[in-house]
């Protein structure tokens, strides 16, 4: 399995909370990031297409809100589990970058 992108990551880690429509998304994602990452419409909508071939995501449901369509996204079994096994990795990668730091007496750890 490849490392996920961190954009895909984010969205997946949006979606956890519960279904979304791509404006929602948007600003979570840019609100869990703390504004690091700020998503254009055109990337979330090519990522929702990515992950929704790999099974991750699926639309939950469609409203019509000011005469548009807004769909939202769910996360699926599948994509629960992949965003869970790579949160997992990339804390086993966090531990260990502390531990080093740690050991080598730098990095302001305490």
């Amino acid at each position: 399995m490849r490392q996920m992108q961190e954009p895909s990551f984010l969205i997946l880690t949006a979606l956890a909370a519960g279904p979304q429509h791509g404006y929602g998304v948007i600003t979570d994602v840019a609100r869990i990031s703390d504004g690091q990452v700020r998503l254009r419409a055109g990337t979330l909508y090519a990522a929702f297409d990515r992950l929704q071939a790999e099974g991750l995501i699926a639309e939950d449901r469609e409203e019509i809100v000011d005469g548009r369509i807004r769909r939202y996204y769910r996360l699926t079994g599948d994509g629960t589990a992949r965003l869970a096994a790579e949160a997992e990795r990339m804390s086993r990668h966090a531990r260990a970058a502390t531990a080093r730091l740690r050991a080598a007496g730098s990095g302001g750890m305490a």
